[in-house]
């Protein structure tokens, strides 16, 4: 028993201390720009694992020489109410909550209806061999909800996976992040460390690499253009030219306006 305690209280003083790390991190990042972010790193090391090699492209550049173009562009299609909330939209986390929960009883009720429709094709020709099973629903989509601060949060020093530990620790990062930083700060650090492409990271290096321009001068369309590919860079990457790219681009384009920058 004494040793279970033991054991206890050594996985709680680890947590503490992990902790500390953490804000510690933080709070250094209100004079140093991070080199690097934790998925930065798994990425590089994906990519030097698969190909042998490492492209790779970034470049930080200070928050007034990026345009406000992108940065509006990127409010208005990640978190709208960035300026205003304390790190997490608790309304749209209830609604990515409400979506995904809806999403997974249409799989599980169509999952149902195919095995229903089996056992009666069964039970009719009980002499026929066993009919193979039913082909898998595909999963649906999660919609995660997350605001800046908490991609932020995940990016700088969490893995990809997805456990509910993972996301409580997402949580305590993220209002460590606001507590810490203002607004302006952490736009500036995830601008200059979100993916854009494999091996394409922050503002500047995706300014340069889809429009050869600095990350400054880039326009409304072309901002709202590099905003659309935030969810799945590397997959728009390869469809530069797709109608959806265009369409949500002229979308996200006609709201600038409204998006509130820090």
């Amino acid at each position: 028993m004494k040793a279970a305690w033991r054991w206890l209280v050594l996985v709680i003083v680890a947590g503490v201390l992990l902790q500390l790390f953490f804000v510690a991190r933080i709070a250094a990042m209100l004079v140093i720009d991070p080199q690097s972010t934790a998925f930065q790193r798994s990425e590089a090391w994906g990519l030097v694992t698969r190909t042998g090699r490492l492209p790779w492209g970034q470049q930080w550049v200070p928050y007034a020489q990026i345009s406000n173009n992108l940065k509006r562009a990127v409010i208005a299609s990640e978190d709208d109410g960035f300026a205003n909330h304390d790190g997490v939209d608790w309304d749209a986390l209830e609604k990515a909550w409400e979506k995904n929960a809806r999403a997974e009883e249409r799989v599980a009720k169509a999952q149902a209806l195919a095995q229903q429709a089996q056992n009666k094709a069964a039970a009719r020709n009980p002499a026929k061999a066993a009919p193979p099973p039913p082909k898998p629903v595909k999963p649906p989509k999660v919609i995660g909800g997350s605001t800046i601060t908490q991609q932020l949060a995940k990016n700088l020093f969490l893995s990809g996976e997805r456990t509910l530990l993972r996301k409580g620790q997402e949580f305590v990062l993220t209002f460590a992040l606001e507590a810490l930083l203002d607004k302006q700060r952490i736009l500036e650090i995830y601008l200059n460390s979100v993916e854009w492409g494999e091996g394409v990271f922050g503002a500047e290096a995706a300014a340069q690499h889809y429009f050869r321009k600095p990350a400054a001068q880039l326009s409304t369309y072309e901002a709202a253009r590099l905003a659309v590919m935030l969810p799945r860079p590397k997959y728009f990457e390869k469809l530069p030219n797709s109608s959806y790219v265009a369409g949500r681009a002229r979308v996200i384009a006609n709201r600038l306006e409204s998006a509130e920058l820090p």
